[in-house]
């Protein structure tokens, strides 16, 4: 391995270990040294990596907005069919990729008053309940969803979501539900 690959290594094992400790502990309650020490590495090399938590904080928010642009790409398909196999898909990749569980919590996390700033901005930037209000205006339309207003259904959608792969995160041994029983709140 060069030693660009190990640094990238230790980057990732830092993000890794700090969104876990995020997520168990809270931003505030976790300690650079605390990361440091779970890592393990001494808490000034990895001051090389980065600069303070708040930066590891952004870094993966970054990362969590950079996974929602997937939900934003819908293909031709009719929208309930899209979102059924977009949740089946989220939900096998979680399973493979324990982090993602603990991403959804920390994105939810962020969006609070009280965040550091830049981080709690970029969080808030996502706007996929939005895109998912005009898949749910088109299923309407085409007479798949029950009518109501698309922006509130859609939070609610993504809500459920959220306080599944919470769950999820929390509870390594569940299982995920079936997609439909999600997607079915909105027929």
């Amino acid at each position: 391995m060069t030693r660009a690959e190990q640094k990238e290594e230790r980057r990732k094992a830092i993000l890794m270990t700090a969104l876990t400790l995020f997520v168990e502990r809270g931003y505030y309650d976790t300690k650079i040294a605390d990361i440091a020490a779970a890592v393990p590495m001494s808490t000034g090399l990895m001051f090389h990596y980065f600069e303070s938590k708040e930066e590891l904080l952004l870094e993966l928010v970054k990362m969590g907005v950079e996974g929602t642009k997937v939900a934003d790409q819908v293909p031709d398909l009719p929208p309930d069919v899209f979102l059924t196999g977009f949740l089946t898909q989220l939900f096998a990749y979680a399973k493979q990729q324990p982090w993602v569980f603990n991403m959804f919590v920390l994105m939810g996390q962020v969006r609070r008053p009280g965040m550091p700033e830049e981080a709690r901005k970029l969080a808030l930037s996502v706007k996929t309940v939005e895109g998912t209000a005009e898949l749910i205006k088109a299923g309407q339309k085409a007479g798949t969803f029950h009518k109501g207003g698309a922006l509130l259904m859609s939070r609610c959608f993504w809500s459920s979501v959220q306080g599944i792969m919470e769950e999820m995160a929390m509870d390594k041994e569940m299982k995920a539900p079936d997609p439909e029983w999600i997607v079915a709140i909105l027929r």
